[in-house]
């Protein structure tokens, strides 16, 4: 079918026998008899190609062009002209419209030009239509990468998304589960509603039940007021609940009733409150292992994972980490405003054959780092040093006899820095020092010797 043609001019004879001519030739045709109108119509979108008089009443053919071009509308605008105005004419095409046309009109002309300009809209939008595409292979949401495994999980999610049913998680820390998590939330029928993430690894059992379903005044010491839970906060949209096997054992009988009634209790309450949630839950841990530990109920996990999915750590999808740590770059130099062009041919490689333990999150906060510390306009080596100490066994550090103390404290404060995925609260409680001090012994361990100094 022929795209719709739009025809303005404020002759009108010339309009409808334009609608006539053309209807003939099976375009479907709207017609306007002023350029105000004529704008009304194209800013709805819809046509393939506008011939619009250079001089009409509210608004000339330049100036209805220089309107869509503007607003990005991609028709194809052919302009018709009198002869005292063929250089008019002629500049709009320098400026993008796709032909003109002199009053009187030469029919047998039009009827041969039409068909070239629809055909010219229609590559427009091709070409844009894989633009698109080929910019949904490298991002998805928040979510990066162009390997085979993420355009699988970009799939996954599309395919999952719309459903109600609740959605599991797992995959090494720092892989992205939150971000996935969120894109299925922002694909979904309750992209409009709430999306409410909770750590369960990061609270004792008592603040974890309060958290999750909240309490009712006087429930405990201290509860002077009501306070909803995450459940009550998600309602109408999308709870994410992280690192779920960390739960301790009767909070994961709390939790599956909950999810089995869609209602629960206020700690010291007595009503029953329902919600409507969809329920995203992730763990780092192998499952059969939580399984058989026991640090996993079954009946809670065959309750979350009605749709399982495996996020692959950043080493398995090799062909993402030049694509993560170029967007890196881009966001943290704009951030710090800092002109950097890119990556020494060193850094580069040293970027490409790391196995990044930590995955994308470990490489995100080595380029934060670089990024900040970079004293050229490229990013080296040195710049990225901190890793140049990190063993393969992730648990232990072997030093020589004889280590210079101060570069055993060094290999000591990167190594457990790199062990937490960079969580810097982790990392100073593990070391025994304040955030503050373990800040100060990175930044020393990865600031570049003077030259000379050995």
């Amino acid at each position: 079918m022929a795209e719709k043609i739009l025809v303005a001019d404020d002759e009108r004879h010339i309009v409808d026998g334009l609608q006539m001519l053309l209807a003939d030739d099976g375009f479907e045709v709207d017609t306007a008899t002023d350029g105000k109108k004529a704008w009304e119509m194209v800013s709805q979108g819809g046509y393939g190609v506008v011939l619009a008089d250079l001089r009409m009443p509210e608004m000339d053919g330049l100036e209805l062009f220089r309107r869509m071009r503007e607003a990005g509308i991609p028709s194809e605008m052919i302009i018709i002209t009198g002869s005292a105005s063929v250089d008019t004419a002629v500049q709009a095409m320098r400026q993008g419209a796709y032909d003109y046309l002199e009053k009187p009109l030469n029919i047998e002309r039009l009827k041969a030009l039409l068909p070239k300009a629809v055909d010219a809209f229609r590559v427009k939008q091709a070409n844009k239509q894989l633009e698109e595409k080929l910019k949904n292979l490298t991002r998805f949401g928040d979510l990066i990468g162009q390997s085979e495994e993420m355009r699988d999980i970009y799939s996954m999610i599309e395919a999952a998304a719309p459903s109600a049913a609740s959605i599991f998680i797992v995959g090494e820390s720092g892989t992205g589960k939150e971000l996935v998590a969120r894109a299925i939330h922002d694909k979904s029928g309750r992209a409009k509603g709430p999306f409410i993430a909770i750590n369960c690894a990061a609270f004792p059992r008592e603040i974890l039940e309060n958290e999750l379903f909240g309490h009712e005044k006087g429930a405990f010491t201290g509860a002077i007021n009501e306070k909803p839970g995450c459940f009550e906060l998600a309602d109408g949209g999308t709870l994410f609940l992280d690192e779920v096997a960390e739960m301790e054992a009767d909070i994961q009988v709390k939790l599956l009733r909950a999810l089995e009634q869609r209602s629960f209790r206020r700690l010291g309450g007595k009503k029953e409150i329902h919600v409507d949630i969809r329920v995203v839950s992730a763990t780092n841990k192998v499952i059969q292992k939580a399984l058989d530990s026991g640090e996993l109920r079954e009946d809670l996990y065959h309750r979350l994972a009605v749709i399982p999915l495996t996020l692959p750590p950043l080493r398995e999808r090799r062909g993402d980490v030049r694509v993560l740590a170029e967007h890196f770059l881009r966001r943290f130099a704009e951030e710090n405003q800092k002109p950097l062009k890119g990556f020494s041919a060193d850094a580069l490689e040293f970027i490409n054959t790391y196995r990044w333990p930590g995955n994308v999150r470990e490489l995100k906060n080595a380029l934060e780092r670089a990024v900040i510390l970079a004293r050229t306009d490229s990013v080296s080596l040195a710049d990225l040093r901190a890793h140049e100490l990190i063993q393969s066994d992730d648990r232990e550090i072997r030093l020589p006899v004889g280590t210079p103390l101060e570069q055993a404290e060094r290999t000591l404060v990167l190594k457990t820095f790199s062990f937490v995925d960079g969580d810097h609260q982790r990392a100073a409680t593990m070391l025994g020092i304040e955030e503050d001090e373990l800040r100060n012994r990175l930044n020393r361990a990865v600031t570049p010797e003077p030259a000379g100094v050995a």
